[in-house]
């Protein structure tokens, strides 16, 4: 049996919506355990050396649209280039993620459904009758869990996954880390299974 996956991510970031299904696919077929760990991007950022969107050069920011464009054909998902709510902040609905995580239940459809809610159905994920609707379609207890993603114990586990994310030198949103090694970005998720399949050991830059 394969070792965990652990994902890194924030459900703002349209390349995590993007390589979602994908990574539970590749998780499904080599029967890698999956570890959700939302975290905060901009903590991750700050560390990598990255910057929010509005800072990077309009060549780099062209560049973008005309990605998502491309990896939303590839993986054959819907993609609304420019969602009526965005940026918008994720901070619930990452907390959400991590209370589902806690109380001990599977978030995979509510964080597909949660960015898809951003990038293809232009809605504000910040409003938490919009999380409510997400939480019960996807099988969880809407008030339950939004009262749990206020807890102490959410709140310390989404840090938690932020320094976790920084130490494992994670560059941005989605990192999905094996045996140590990390894979930056949507478009490695084919580096990432061929690494499973191979059972290699982890790379190291040392």
């Amino acid at each position: 049996m394969a070792e965990t996956i652990d994902y890194f991510f924030t459900s703002i970031s349209p390349f995590v919506y993007l390589g979602h299904r994908k990574l539970m696919e590749i998780a499904a077929r080599h029967g890698a355990p999956l570890r959700f760990r939302p975290f905060i991007l901009g903590g991750v950022w700050e560390n990598s050396g990255s910057v929010p969107l509005p800072q990077r050069s309009a060549t780099r920011q062209r560049y973008r649209l005309v990605e998502l464009q491309r990896i939303a054909e590839y993986r054959g998902e819907t993609l609304n280039l420019h969602p009526a709510h965005f940026p918008v902040n994720p901070e619930r609905a990452d907390l959400c993620v991590a209370a589902i995580t806690l109380a001990g239940g599977n978030p995979t459809d509510f964080v597909y459904e949660t960015c898809k809610a951003v990038w293809a159905r232009n809605l504000n994920i910040s409003d938490e009758a919009v999380l409510a609707e997400i939480l019960e379609a996807t099988g969880h207890d809407a008030a339950r869990m939004l009262d749990a993603s206020r807890s102490e114990a959410a709140i310390a586990a989404r840090q938690e996954n932020t320094n976790a994310a920084i130490a494992a030198d994670a560059i941005g949103a989605p990192a999905y880390v094996y045996k140590g090694e990390v894979f930056w970005g949507q478009d490695r998720l084919e580096m990432l299974e061929a690494m499973i399949a191979s059972d290699r050991p982890a790379f190291s830059p040392s």
